[in-house]
């Protein structure tokens, strides 16, 4: 897997956002979000678990 900086990612992000509307990079963004959420929530909560040993 190459790496890629982060500019150009905001480059393709730009481009597809030309190409096809301002809804295909809305998608990616609220994907992006609620992936985010539901990692957060996890690590969160996993501190929360208790050990009945």
């Amino acid at each position: 897997m190459q790496h890629s900086p982060a500019s150009a990612w905001l480059t393709e992000a730009a481009n597809a956002a030309q190409q096809e509307g301002s809804g295909y990079l809305l998608r990616v963004v609220l994907v992006v979000m609620v992936v985010g959420c539901v990692l957060t929530a996890w690590f969160l909560l996993r501190g929360y678990k208790r050990k009945d040993d």
